[in-house]
């Protein structure tokens, strides 16, 4: 009997156990159970890892049978996306395994109030976002015909992985407005007084790190001491490209106890950096300064009309937890013809943006997967520019919507929530959202899609109707898109869908759901400067 098999046996097993103690009035709940939810993990990192071995050998070579085969007689430019496509896949599964791995070790502990149960939930909705994101790249390229070429253990991987997250979002307690970082905001966060001058910042930032934040940039003076590193385009510092620091820092990490553990500081003089810059996922707590909104920009131009995935054309990606960036501007200027040219990729755990711009047009923001904190910055583009699969909480920003192709639709937001235990979600609150066309607040990219804008400012241009149809009826009463006590014409709530999954949130007690209190750690996470909201509602 092989790993997969003997899994599955011994998690029937332990299903049928667990019924027949209800039938007998024992009533036990998941998480008296906890051999239930190891089991459930167990089995998908087993399928996990035989889908992982199956697509190493399938992107390691681009003249494999297979790649061909499934690409029929395409030509041999497209080929070699194929195996771009493939050597992603292969990258994803193995981030998947770690999201997996880090979740089996967290049902170790069984005290209810420990926060691992939450932790578990955004480690597995990562793991399936790592799976969304495989099958979307050859779908990026039209290689649609290739996606019934994928090994069938990646769909025997989905469902246990679904199964996995139904078991454990029942011993966490549910799949929305949960506490995702700590229990200490049970109660969803008293207000905090909205005069409160300094920002507070999330529990996992170090104090050394938030007097960086805290500081205004003013250059070398105010962050260059500070730094382990300095970038400069002028011969000043100790590289002249990032790629160059972060590649260093690996380096000068290495060998030390606590590697990967303190803060490693990056400063990035001023200049226009044109060049794509990778945080690898076993590069954490890594912080880059600028010298303020368009003083420091990082610019490319990948997309994915020149052959590039969604996933791959960003501009910078970081996968490593604990990233902070602070004071930059990172662009892709691909332009709204090459449609998904991603600026910034994330799927940092536990990640924060302050007084950052994204600028682009289509798919500028990826917020791919788990916990992510923007604060004070700016946002462009044009169709679902703020995007993904992430836990993630946009406060202060300013979202700019730029004029569209003729014949598209302007769409802020493209939620991609696939399941419904998954705990992530886009809030943004206390924000302004700015067009210069018609546009629309979002569209469900996937069937469970969540998104909640409350306490904005919303511009008058923005379409009554307020969201927008992804394709027919598709997830309309599976999606939850809310709005609460925003302003402006655009804020009016009366020409809203009318979709089951739509709501307009008519008491505190719904809305605080969605709070920075209740959705992420709301005594951890204040606001900034010259944006007044409280903690609560």
């Amino acid at each position: 009997m092989d790993t997969i098999t003997t899994t599955k046996f011994l998690l029937l097993i332990t299903l049928i156990i667990v019924n027949v103690s209800f039938m007998h009035g024992g009533a036990p709940t998941v998480t008296e159970s906890p051999d239930l939810r190891r089991l459930s993990i167990m089995d998908a990192m087993n399928h996990a890892t035989e889908a992982h071995r199956q697509l190493l050998t399938i992107s390691s070579s681009s003249s494999s049978n297979f790649v061909h085969n499934s690409l029929d007689d395409r030509q041999h430019d497209l080929r070699a996306e194929a195996t771009s496509a493939w050597y992603d896949c292969a990258e994803l599964y193995e981030e998947a395994l770690g999201h997996l791995n880090r979740s089996l070790g967290s049902t170790t502990t069984t005290t209810t109030t420990n926060p691992s149960s939450s932790d578990t939930l955004t480690w597995l909705s990562a793991a399936l976002a790592n799976r969304q994101t495989c099958r979307d790249g050859f779908l990026d390229l039209n290689l649609t015909t290739t996606t019934t070429s994928l090994p069938r253990v990646m769909d025997d991987f989905s469902r246990s992985l679904r199964n996995a997250l139904a078991i454990n979002a029942a011993a966490g307690g549910g799949g929305g407005g949960r506490k995702l970082l700590s229990a200490a905001a049970a109660a969803g966060g008293g207000a905090r007084s909205s005069s409160t001058p300094p920002p507070v910042f999330p529990w996992w930032v170090a104090k050394s790190d938030r007097q960086l934040l805290e500081a205004r940039p003013s250059g070398a003076a105010d962050v260059g001491p500070k730094a382990h590193l300095v970038v400069a385009q002028d011969g000043s510092g100790d590289y002249s490209t990032i790629s160059e620091a972060v590649a260093a820092s690996v380096e000068m990490r290495r060998g030390r106890a606590a590697r990967g553990r303190r803060r490693f500081v990056i400063y990035v003089k001023r200049g226009i950096y044109k060049e794509s810059v990778e945080i690898k996922k076993s590069m954490n707590n890594i912080m880059v300064v600028g010298d303020g909104i368009d003083a420091t920009i990082i610019s490319n131009c990948k997309n994915v009309r020149d052959g590039f995935t969604t996933y791959r054309s960003a501009t910078f990606a970081v996968s490593g937890h604990g990233f902070i960036a602070k004071d930059m501007t990172f662009e892709n200027t691909a332009g709204p013809t090459k449609h998904q040219a991603v600026a910034l990729r994330s799927s940092s755990d536990l990640s924060v943006f302050y007084r950052c711009s994204f600028k682009g047009y289509q798919d500028t923001l990826y917020l791919h997967s788990m916990r992510q904190f923007y604060r004070d910055c700016d946002i462009y583009g044009t169709v679902d520019f703020i995007f993904g699969d992430a836990a993630a909480v946009l406060q202060g920003c300013n979202v700019y919507v730029r004029r569209p192709l003729p014949r598209q639709k302007a769409t802020v937001t493209a939620q991609g929530r696939s399941d419904p235990n998954e705990n992530t979600g886009i809030v943004i609150q206390a924000s302004r959202v700015m067009a210069s066309a018609e546009a629309y607040l979002g569209r469900p990219w996937r069937r469970f899609s969540r998104t909640v804008v409350m306490q904005s400012d919303v511009g008058g241009i923005v379409n009554p109707a307020g969201w927008l149809p992804w394709s027919g009826d598709f997830a309309l009463s599976t999606l939850y898109y809310a709005e609460f006590m925003n302003k402006g014409k655009g804020g009016k709530t009366e020409g809203r869908v009318t979709w089951p999954g739509f709501h307009v949130m008519r008491s505190f007690r719904e809305a605080r759901k969605f709070t920075v209190g209740d959705f992420f750690d709301g005594d951890a996470w204040i606001p900034g400067t010259g944006v007044p909201f409280d903690s609560g509602l």
